[in-house]
C-alpha cells in the first residue's frame, strides 16, 4: 500500500519515543531513570479532579461545541486579561485537545506550499514537522548558548524573505528553558510589524519561570501586533494536566474560525469532562503552581550544578520550563569499547544501554552538541540518574 508523501517526510516524536523505550525497559524489570518526558511528576490538584468527577456525575458527558464550551472560552479570556493584559472575546478563542493540537490547527489554517515559516533553534521537535505537514517549508534560525539560546531581532530580519509567512516563537523554551525578556520581544515585534509576518507565540510554560524572571507575551508588546499574533497556551504544564489534553489558542476571529472548522472535521470537541476540569484549573486556587515552581527551582539548581561539574559537559541555567540542555560535545570522540561517542544520538544510546538512563539527543531539537534532560521527576531520581551519567562519562576512554 502506497503511503502519502507527507507521511514519509515526517518523523515520530523522539521525546515520546525515548519515554516509551524507558517505560518498556521498566516493564521488563530494568531500573531505568527516565529524563525524557516533558510532563510534571506532580498529581493533578484535587480540586481539579473533583470538578471532573462532578461533571461525570452530573452527566456532562456529551458533545460540546467543536471549538469548546462558552464558559471555558470566557475563563480563557479572563486569564489573558488578568495575566497578560490582552483583551479577547470567546469568538477569538479555540479550545483544542492540547496546545500541540492548537499548533497543528494553526499550521493547517495558515500555511501552504511556497510558504516559509521561521523557527528559532533549538526548537521543540514538532514545529518543523507540523509546518511540513501543511506543505510549507521550515526555515531554522540558529541560536547558541552565547546568546542565551535566544534569537535576536537582527537574526530574525536577516532570515525573512518574500516567502516568509510566519514566525513560531516559544518562550519559555522547550528544550533550553530560555525565556525572552520584554525588551527582547519589543525588538522582535518591531521587525515583525515592519515585515508584516504572522507570529505564533507558544506560551505553554508561561507559569514555570524562576529567579524573578517576568514573563511577557509578545502579543502585548504593541497594540498593532496583536491582530497578526496567535497565542497558544494550555493547562498541561501549569496544572500537571498533561493527560487531560486541553490547550487553547487566541487570535484574530477569522483565523480562529478557520481553525475551528478544521477541528470540527478532525477531532470534534475536546473531552467534555476535561473542559470542566480545565475551567476549575483556571478559575480555582492557584497556589499549586507556586509550590511546583519552588520544587522545580530546587531540582534545576541541583541538576545544572551537577552537570557543570562533569568532565566534558557544560550546562546553561534555564530561567523557565523544566529542562536542562547541557552541551556534551566535550565527550565526543571518546570511546566505550567499540562505540565512539560521535554525536548526541550515540551519547544517548550509550547512556541508555550502559547506565540505564534515558535522555533525548539534542539533534531532535536541532542542536547535536546537546542532550535534553527533564527535571520534572523526583529529586531521588535526579540524584540517581546524574550519579549514573557521571560514572558513565568517567568510564569513557
Amino acid at each position: 500500500m502506497q503511503l502519502a508523501r507527507r507521511v514519509k517526510e515526517i518523523k515520530p516524536s523522539p521525546t515520546l519515543a525515548v519515554d516509551a523505550k524507558a517505560k518498556a525497559l521498566l516493564a521488563q524489570g530494568i531500573d531505568v531513570v527516565g529524563f525524557g518526558a516533558g510532563e510534571p511528576d506532580f498529581d493533578t490538584p484535587d480540586n481539579i479532579k473533583e470538578a471532573a468527577i462532578k461533571a461525570i456525575k452530573a452527566g456532562f458527558t456529551k458533545y460540546t461545541p467543536a471549538g469548546g464550551t462558552e464558559e471555558l472560552k470566557k475563563a480563557v479570556c479572563r486569564k489573558f486579561k488578568q495575566d497578560n493584559n490582552l483583551d479577547y472575546t470567546p469568538p477569538e478563542v479555540l479550545i483544542s485537545c492540547g496546545a500541540k493540537h492548537s499548533l497543528y490547527n494553526i499550521c493547517q489554517a495558515l500555511f501552504e506550499e511556497g510558504d516559509e515559516v521561521l523557527i528559532p533553534s533549538p526548537y521543540w521537535v514538532s514545529y518543523p514537522d507540523m509546518v511540513m505537514l501543511a506543505g510549507a517549508t521550515p526555515v531554522i534560525i540558529k541560536s547558541t548558548e552565547k546568546t542565551g539560546f535566544r534569537m535576536t531581532a537582527q537574526d530574525l530580519e536577516k532570515a525573512i524573505t518574500p516567502k516568509t509567512k510566519a514566525l513560531i516563537l516559544n518562550s519559555p523554551s522547550n528544550p533550553t528553558g530560555a525565556s525572552y525578556t520584554k525588551e527582547d520581544l519589543a525588538a522582535i515585534a518591531k521587525v515583525v510589524l515592519k515585515k508584516g509576518i504572522i507570529v505564533i507565540s507558544d506560551e505553554i510554560y508561561e507559569k514555570l519561570i524562576y529567579d524573578g524572571f517576568q514573563f511577557s507575551s509578545i502579543a502585548s508588546c504593541d497594540p498593532a501586533l496583536k491582530p497578526q499574533t496567535i497565542v497558544v497556551n494550555g493547562v498541561s504544564k501549569s496544572y500537571s494536566m498533561t493527560g487531560w489534553r486541553i490547550g487553547y489558542a487566541a487570535g484574530p476571529k477569522e483565523v480562529i474560525s478557520a481553525m475551528t472548522n478544521i477541528q470540527s472535521q478532525s477531532t470534534s470537541n475536546p473531552t467534555s469532562i476535561a473542559q470542566k476540569a480545565s475551567l476549575e484549573a483556571l478559575n480555582g486556587p492557584q497556589d499549586f503552581i507556586s509550590m511546583m515552581v519552588k520544587e522545580f527551582v530546587r531540582r534545576r539548581t541541583y541538576m545544572v550544578d551537577r552537570l557543570n561539574a562533569m568532565s566534558g559537559v557544560s550546562c546553561f541555567k534555564p530561567s523557565g520550563a523544566f529542562y536542562a540542555f547541557p552541551n556534551v560535545s566535550g565527550v565526543y570522540g571518546r570511546k566505550a569499547g567499540s562505540l565512539t561517542i560521535s554525536n548526541s544520538t550515540a551519547f544517548a544510546q550509550y547512556l541508555l544501554e550502559s547506565a540505564n538512563v534515558a535522555v533525548v539527543p539534542g539533534i531532535a531539537f536541532g542542536a547535536d552538541e546537546n542532550i535534553r534532560l527533564s527535571y520534572a521527576t523526583s529529586f531521588a531520581n535526579i540524584e540517581k540518574g546524574l550519579d549514573r551519567i557521571q560514572k558513565a562519562i568517567e568510564a569513557l576512554t
